[in-house]
């Protein structure tokens, strides 16, 4: 990981409250490489807001040293974001945490199941993942209502079913009415959502057999580690620490489903 300030390229907003942001490296500066399910923590210029913001990469650009973030604009630290304009700059610490291992599922049938604003990481992973030769990947977004975002994006990369709450789109219900209804087989899930989503595709996967990898949402301060703000539960005790919990920004935030304890 490397603090450093970035430059804002692309501001915008996609529906509703949920806004994209590019931000590359300055002159002079290196971009570390960030994978799939990584995230980053991004520092609001309002100096009454000390702590970073995390949000997780949406797609990364190594050629234009570039980091593209969707997030939802829910409190007053992400919503300064949305006034940023390309040519200003932002404080940012990244990549961090642990994400994906797309070489562990080269070759294999994978569906990646995003929900709300826990859909743009699976867009790196997407893409990422469709550059493994012989890898099929199905994607399935849930949504509230007709109010999409990057799904034409993630059609790029993935067959992409559509779930919304309201049944405005798509398979009425969520992530999994869908999967159900489209007879989705995997041999590998990779989701990302709110928590009941999560409880319910871990046993998914456990009902099926397929392998399956979380992305776990929660709040941080720190980002490295250090306070100890965004411990999960796990399901084995640390050798070192003894104790059955793990931290969602360094051993995290993609776990094995059957590491953690929802």
């Amino acid at each position: 990981m490397k603090k450093m300030t970035m430059l804002v390229t692309e501001s915008k907003r996609l529906s509703g409250e949920i806004y994209s942001l590019t931000l590359c490296a300055g002159e002079g500066e290196t971009l570390e490489k960030a994978g799939p399910g990584q995230f980053a923590g991004l520092f609001p210029r309002d100096g009454a807001h000390l702590l970073m913001r995390p949000i997780s990469i949406c797609r990364y650009d190594r050629g234009a040293q570039s980091l593209r973030f969707v997030y939802r604009a829910a409190g007053e630290g992400t919503r300064s974001f949305t006034d940023l304009k390309p040519g200003d700059r932002l404080d940012f610490l990244g990549p961090l945490g642990r994400g994906y291992d797309v070489e562990e599922m080269a070759g294999k049938r994978v569906l990646l199941l995003g929900g709300g604003i826990g859909i743009p990481p699976m867009l790196e992973l997407a893409a990422c993942l469709s550059r493994q030769e012989g890898t099929s990947v199905t994607a399935i977004l849930g949504y509230r209502d007709q109010n999409l975002f990057l799904k034409e994006e993630f059609e790029a990369f993935a067959r992409v079913l559509v779930a919304t709450e309201d049944g405005s789109v798509g398979t009425k219900g969520n992530v999994l009415t869908a999967a159900a209804e489209g007879e989705i087989s995997a041999d590998v899930i990779c989701a990302c959502g709110p928590m009941p989503m999560l409880r319910a595709v871990k046993a998914y996967a456990e009902k099926t057999g397929a392998r399956c990898f979380l992305s776990l949402e929660e709040r941080m301060a720190c980002g490295v580690g250090a306070c100890l703000g965004c411990v999960t539960r796990t399901t084995k005790t640390d050798a070192h620490s003894h104790v059955d919990n793990a931290r969602v920004c360094t051993e995290g935030p993609v776990f094995d489903a059957r590491d953690v304890a929802l």
